[in-house]
């Protein structure tokens, strides 16, 4: 069974749509338009909105099971009237079992997304070859949050996905990195493609990190799943991937993958832990302050 939500945000038109996999809402912010009639963007999101909806795995989905994501893009430079740059904001959600509530799992910023469309430009995009940036990137963040879903249903179930996102970055031509910032290793020394599509890929896909994709699983289904039926044991399974964690980042410092699942579950951990056992504060305060010293405030409140 599955359940979630896509969210696209794009220049203060706002649409939602059930589809297939994802319940898509689609928005973009454009409060810098200066050359681009608004009504262009009201056809993008059109556009997206329909690419989106299509169908992407082999599962059926019933309307409950659906992913619920956001997808947000607020745009930074008008090139020219048909050219832009934005940022975009991705974020998806579960529902935890057995309660009416639900936790994230993804929210990350893709700080460069460049692309070129015209008013009613047809959105393609191939599984076998570079198409366009603009459902490039698309296609990447909805196989990487079916990947990320599926891992936390059963043990690396994702990993299909997480192939797919990986060939959408390996299609890309070498002679566009330049152009279209993201898909290559070496934007990290941007600071605006630092955390960017090929090192979250590398990360999900290396062998120093399935210890952590085998976390989600413990901590969705064995952790909060459980957590209507058994909290001391849910929340002791939650605090065995915290410890995982704690691992991971001196194996694999600075991580994105780790970044990723700070961006996404830090509040979560700091609620779950209050009503902990005393050890368990203690644990995770510990780990969570070393492995997040920004956030180390927070953590020193348990």
């Amino acid at each position: 069974m599955r359940k979630g939500i896509l969210l696209v945000v794009l220049c203060g038109f706002l649409s939602t749509v059930f589809g297939q996999e994802l319940n898509v809402t689609v928005k973009v912010n454009t409060q810098q338009l200066q050359l681009v009639d608004p009504a262009v963007f009201t056809t993008l999101e059109q556009g997206i909105t329909e690419f989106l909806t299509q169908k992407w795995t082999n599962d059926v989905f019933d309307p409950e099971e659906r992913i619920d994501c956001n997808f947000i893009f607020t745009l930074q430079k008008e090139v020219s009237a048909t050219s832009f740059e934005m940022t975009l904001a991705v974020q998806s959600s579960r529902p935890i079992f057995g309660t009416d509530q639900s936790t994230p799992i993804l929210n990350t910023i893709d700080n460069y997304v460049a692309f070129e469309y015209e008013q009613f430009q047809p959105l393609q995009f191939s599984e076998n070859r570079f198409e366009n940036n603009l459902t490039s990137v698309l296609a990447f963040y909805v196989n990487l949050i079916l990947g990320l879903d599926y891992d936390t249903f059963s043990p690396t179930g994702g990993e299909v996905y997480f192939q797919k996102a990986q060939e959408i970055i390996n299609n890309v031509p070498s002679g566009l990195y330049s152009t279209y910032l993201g898909w290559s290793s070496t934007d990290a020394s941007n600071s605006r493609g630092s955390q960017n599509r090929f090192w979250i890929m590398e990360n999900l896909l290396s062998p120093r990190m399935k210890p952590m994709r085998l976390g989600m699983y413990q901590y969705h289904r064995q952790g909060l799943d459980m957590m209507a039926t058994d909290v001391e044991s849910a929340r002791a399974s939650i605090a065995e991937v915290v410890n995982t964690l704690g691992q991971v980042d001196q194996s694999y410092p600075n991580a994105i993958l780790t970044q990723l699942f700070l961006n996404a579950k830090r509040l979560e951990v700091l609620e779950l832990f209050k009503r902990g056992t005393t050890a368990e504060r203690n644990n995770v305060r510990q780990v969570m302050t070393r492995v997040d010293p920004a956030n180390g405030a927070q953590y020193r409140s348990l």
